[in-house]
């Protein structure tokens, strides 16, 4: 497995990244992850919609709470066929009980706890901590990568801008 050294930082702190970073273009691997009552959910469950897949540390640190929240916001206005995967290394029972707490409505929560599989295959693993690094994937309707942001610094924000504005393309 390829490993990226000083790919990311996490206060300043250079990190290894596990695995390649998707390019733009291609289909997305079908990663399985767990939903918050400990079921398997295939990422292609979701064809036909746009995604907007958001990798994150934690939900139970400060900037991933702002994260999620303004995606869940933000993404309420995009209607039906726009789908907010955010995926962690959270136990299920975490997601569960921050989104219930939080309020989440607009953006489904997953776990990648397992056997981080999708962390490898898009390359957001961690390999100092085995937590994912804070990314934004925006995947059209078939699967196919059209946009990807990939956060230097763990405790910076993504540009939300940009990313809604790549998930929005693909809707016209």
């Amino acid at each position: 497995m390829e490993e990226r050294e000083s790919a990311i930082t996490v206060k300043g702190q250079p990190m290894t990244l596990l695995g390649t970073l998707l390019k733009t273009g291609g289909k997305i691997p079908d990663c399985e992850v767990l939903a918050n009552d400990m079921s398997v959910v295939k990422l292609s469950s979701f064809r036909g919609k746009v995604c907007i897949i958001c990798s994150v540390p934690s939900l139970d640190t400060s900037v991933c709470d702002t994260e999620i929240r303004r995606f869940n916001e933000e993404t309420a206005k995009l209607g039906e066929d726009v789908a907010v995967l955010v995926i962690s290394m959270d136990l299920p029972f975490a997601q569960k009980r921050w989104c219930g707490a939080a309020g989440i409505e607009n953006v489904k929560t997953f776990s990648d706890h397992r056997d981080a599989q999708f962390g490898k295959a898009f390359g957001v693993l961690i390999k100092e901590l085995r937590l994912l690094a804070r990314a934004v994937f925006i995947v059209d309707k078939q699967g196919i990568l059209r946009y990807k942001q990939l956060v230097k610094e763990l405790t910076d924000e993504p540009s939300y801008d940009a990313a809604l504005k790549a998930a929005e393309e693909l809707m016209n």
